[in-house]
């Protein structure tokens, strides 16, 4: 590594750390992994500037974490978008054995090992991120099924092997980027496992979780029964991601066309299935909203009945109320004063008094109830109608979403059946070209032959020339 130093110059402190950036970003041997465009490109390290290259204003250029982080999040970027293209193009469900799906675990691996803390146990050191993965399950209940599986499963020893086999269950079941927000949104919890500068701690894990939501497209059936996840070596293939120019520009613009297709046959499918789930849970809704509408119509005729007793109970007390005054009139007119019979008879018309007003506030309260109860039934009649106006919408959307994905599905087997008839016409062509080039080799040798014979002919004339003479 001594050529890393310019010879034509003298050490300073600043290319010495220079240089020790350099060496301390070196992957493969004398190479120096970059991206170029969307492609990862190895430059040899005589070939190129050990001046850094130009980093984001937030990030120092010269920091060798924040250069591992970096590309480690362009390593992702490149296997998730390679897995997708290649995924669609394949057209069938993924299994282990597809090679950019095992690269993109290995990617996935090295960015979660990026950063962890060692923590020393009675056995020695451990460095794993299982523990990180099982705050999962904690922060997101539903997670908690793939947590008991990779439990579960035989032949798992190591911490190691169980993150693993978290990866594959998770993708199967589309929740891997969901699962990596929740734990990436909470790094007070994640500080536990990782240091300060890992990869999961800044936003280059955020945008590795935000790139994974493509792979809600593609379709895996893995089966980890019979493959050994603790002792696998997990080696990244840089060939996989390097520039090949031997493809023509023809078939490039055809697969080009049936990618788009593809990608919008996906895109309608995942959009298709959200509004399904949409609807359903509007549906739901709106079954709670009847459900409560018909509870509320009867508490208001129970209500109704209990204001129509009272007011029968006020108009009887009020009779009452007359009787008892025209009764006390008649005695007080026709008899001597008595005074202990008028304290009874105010004591009475007291107690009446005080029973009516009671029924007065009762009827009061009752008749408010009423009031409320009527402003939410014809709230929830209004809220009713504007979701079944809603449900109605989405179901054409629905309906309109289904014409177009038939309309797809027909681009995309009249493309099959264009490239069916270029491949049937280009193997006539070769056909073709087969014959003619047994014609030009058949005239090649009558060629040789004719000037074999005119040279005979030529000899023949000489010699008959020198008789004559």
């Amino acid at each position: 590594m001594s050529d890393l130093m310019p010879q034509s110059e003298t050490p300073t402190p600043t290319t010495d750390k220079i240089t020790q950036a350099a060496r301390e970003t070196i992957y493969l041997c004398n190479f120096r992994v970059s991206v170029d465009g969307e492609w990862l490109c190895l430059r040899e390290l005589n070939d190129i500037s050990l001046t850094p290259d130009p980093e984001p204003a937030h990030e120092d250029p010269k920091d060798p974490i924040a250069i591992e982080r970096l590309n480690l999040m362009n390593m992702a970027k490149l296997s998730i978008k390679g897995l997708i293209e290649s995924a669609l193009n394949l057209g069938r469900t993924l299994d282990s054995d597809y090679a950019p799906l095992q690269q993109f675990f290995v990617v996935m691996e090295h960015c979660l090992k990026h950063g962890l803390k060692t923590k020393k146990t009675f056995l020695g050191q451990n460095k794993s991120f299982w523990g990180a993965l099982e705050l999962v399950e904690k922060l997101t209940p539903e997670a908690g099924e793939i947590t008991a599986s990779v439990k579960d499963l035989p032949g798992l020893r190591t911490p190691l092997g169980r993150g693993r086999a978290w990866l594959r269950l998770a993708l199967m079941q589309k929740k891997l980027s969901d699962y990596m927000k929740t734990i990436i949104n909470r790094k007070d919890l994640l500080s536990e496992f990782y240091e300060a500068n890992a990869l999961m701690m800044e936003e280059e894990g955020a945008v590795i979780a935000g790139l994974l939501v493509g792979l809600n497209v593609i379709d895996a059936n893995l089966c980890m029964k019979g493959e050994d996840l603790d002792s696998q070596v997990g080696v990244i293939d840089f060939s996989m991601y390097l520039k090949d120019g031997g493809h023509s520009s023809k078939s490039a613009e055809g697969d080009g066309q049936i990618t788009a297709i593809l990608d919008q046959k996906n895109y309608v499918e995942e959009l298709n299935r959200h509004l399904s789930a949409s609807v359903n849970n509007l549906q739901a809704k709106v079954d709670a909203l009847e459900k409560s509408n018909t509870k509320l119509t009867e508490e208001l005729a129970v209500a109704n009945n209990r204001i129509i007793t009272l007011q029968e109970d006020v108009e009887r007390v009020k009779e009452e109320s007359s009787y008892q005054l025209e009764s006390r009139k008649a005695t007080r007119s026709d008899s001597a004063p008595d005074g202990q019979v008028l304290g009874e008879t105010r004591k009475q018309l007291k107690e009446e008094t005080l029973l009516r007003l009671d029924v007065e506030k009762e009827l009061e309260v009752q008749i408010g109830m009423k009031q409320e109860m009527e402003l939410s039934m014809k709230m929830l009649e209004k809220d009713v109608c504007e979701k079944q106006d809603a449900l109605v919408e989405l179901r054409q959307q629905l309906e309109d979403l289904r014409v177009i994905n038939q309309q797809l599905n027909h681009k995309s087997q009249s493309a099959d059946a264009g490239s069916k008839h270029k491949s049937e016409a280009i193997s006539r062509l070769e056909e073709k070209i087969n014959q003619m080039s047994g014609t030009v080799k058949q005239m090649e040798t009558s060629e040789k032959h004719v000037v074999k014979q005119a040279r005979n002919l030529n000899s023949a004339a000489g010699k008959l020339l020198q008789l004559q003479q």
